[in-house]
C-alpha cells in the first residue's frame, strides 16, 4: 500500500524511466499551476498530488498485460473525462511512444490537456475535445475512465470503440464492487475488481 508521497514517487520511479519522471514532475508542475485559476484537484490533495492523482493513475498499467504497449497492440489506448489528465496523460507519460486519446468536453480543461500534450513533447498523445458520442470510432487498445459515468453507462458509451481485445482499467473508488452488481451476469462475468494500491477502500474495476 502506498501511504505518502515518497512512497508514491519511488512506486511510479519503479515503473518508468528518467525521462519519463521529468515528464511527471512537469506535468505536476503544470497542474498545480493551473489549479490556482481553475478547479482541476481538489485543493487538499494537493499536497498528495503523487498519492492521490500520478500513482493512483500509473497503478492501472499493472493491470494490462504488457503487450497493450507494445506496437502490436492495435489501436490507441482511450482515456474518458481525462479531466485534468487522470488517469490518461500519466500514462501517456510513462508510455511516450504509445498512441494515447483523451477525451474532454470541458472546453477549459481540453485546452489544459492541450498545452500538457504540448509541454511534455507527446506527439502520439491527441485531445479530442468534445462528448465521447460526437468522437469517431475506433478500435482501442484499453479504455480508461476516472469519474466519468456510472459503470452501466460507460459501458455503453465506450461499446464503438471495445473489441474483444479491448482492457478496461476503471477506477470506481469505494463504489466499484456494487457498479458491478448492477451489471447483467453476462456481463458482469468479464470483469473483476482489484484493490487501489492508494486507498485500501477503493477498487478498480478490471477487464484485462
Amino acid at each position: 500500500m502506498i501511504t505518502n508521497e515518497t512512497e508514491a514517487r519511488a512506486y511510479v520511479a519503479g515503473l518508468t524511466n528518467a525521462q519519463g519522471m521529468a515528464r511527471l514532475d512537469a506535468f505536476a508542475a503544470l497542474v498545480l499551476d493551473e489549479n490556482q485559476r481553475q478547479n482541476l484537484i481538489a485543493k487538499a490533495t494537493e499536497a498528495q498530488l503523487w498519492q492521490r492523482h500520478i500513482a493512483d493513475s500509473a497503478q492501472l498499467v499493472q493491470n494490462v498485460s504488457r503487450e497493450t504497449f507494445g506496437a502490436n497492440a492495435g489501436g490507441p489506448w482511450l482515456d474518458l473525462g481525462s479531466g485534468p489528465g487522470f488517469p490518461g496523460l500519466v500514462i501517456a507519460a510513462l508510455y511516450p511512444n504509445m498512441p494515447m486519446v483523451l477525451v474532454e468536453s470541458r472546453a477549459r480543461r481540453a485546452e489544459f490537456l492541450t498545452r500538457c500534450v504540448a509541454a511534455l513533447d507527446l506527439p502520439k498523445c491527441r485531445v479530442e475535445g468534445q462528448r465521447l458520442e460526437r468522437v469517431s470510432p475506433f478500435p482501442a487498445r484499453a479504455i480508461s475512465a476516472r469519474a466519468f459515468a456510472p459503470l452501466a453507462k460507460l459501458l455503453e458509451l465506450s461499446a464503438p470503440f471495445s473489441t474483444r481485445q479491448a482492457a478496461y482499467v476503471l477506477p470506481k473508488g469505494r463504489s466499484a464492487a456494487q457498479e458491478l452488481e448492477t451489471l447483467k451476469p453476462s456481463s458482469r462475468a468479464m470483469f473483476h475488481v482489484k484493490h487501489s494500491l492508494t486507498d485500501p477502500d477503493a477498487g478498480i474495476i478490471v477487464k484485462a
